[in-house]
């Protein structure tokens, strides 16, 4: 089935623009790199299915986490790389099984919303700040560049990873807020090489995808008859 023939007028200028920003920032440094090329324009289109509940938005993040932690190491950025190949990834890839296992229609790649019970958000609170407080001494181990961001980065990464396993609206935003301290981090990257500058514009468009995502889920939600109040 072709996930592109689902998107909307407004989704494909959504896409497109995302696309031309992406490529584009590549294009202007001066000197493209492949791998974060490949990154970004995996990333904007892993997002705008993802926005629609579908499938191949989680099987495209598999290898958006991949690429992006290549980039990731090449920085020093070892919390983003560990994030993203130790959790990102295989959260991704779990969350291909329970999309699949959990349509909202019989035949059609749109997920069915879930509405977390209170035991999975408690869960979800205490894992985060054990997987905060542990990754923290890991990073500060291995001196990597911007501490405090890079551990607040994985907390906001495990909690949008969390919630996109369990089918539930808030990923966007906790997506959303994880996008801020990546343009943040990759702002300072960018200080030191200019070659980054993509990764910022990435993010940029990664956070206005992210609001829509939320926005449409939300949407779903109403036509699925879930009240996801919490």
């Amino acid at each position: 089935m072709n996930p592109f023939k689902n998107l909307t007028k407004k989704e494909w200028l959504l896409y497109s623009i995302s696309l031309a920003v992406v490529a584009v920032s590549n294009i202007l440094t001066g000197d493209i790199d492949p791998v974060n090329l490949a990154a970004t324009l995996i990333g904007v289109t892993a997002l705008i299915f993802i926005a629609k509940g579908d499938v191949w938005g989680q099987i495209l993040t598999v290898f958006f986490a991949i690429l992006y932690s290549i980039t990731s190491c090449r920085f020093h950025y070892w919390g983003e790389m560990i994030t993203y190949m130790g959790m990102t990834a295989p959260i991704a890839a779990m969350s291909v099984i329970s999309w699949l296992r959990h349509p909202y229609e019989k035949g059609k790649n749109v997920v069915k919303i879930h509405k977390m019970s209170g035991k999975q958000i408690a869960l979800m609170m205490a894992l985060a700040i054990s997987v905060t407080v542990l990754f923290y001494f890991v990073l500060k181990y291995f001196e990597t560049p911007n501490l405090i961001i890079s551990t607040v980065s994985i907390t906001t990464s495990f909690l949008a990873s969390y919630l996109m396993l369990f089918r539930n609206s808030y990923y966007a935003l906790a997506y959303a807020a994880n996008d801020v301290v990546l343009i943040t981090l990759w702002v300072l990257a960018t200080l030191t090489d200019i070659a980054y500058l993509p990764m910022i514009l990435c993010f940029t468009m990664f956070f206005i995808n992210d609001l829509y995502g939320f926005i449409s889920w939300k949407k779903r939600e109403k036509e699925q008859g879930i009240d996801n109040k919490q």
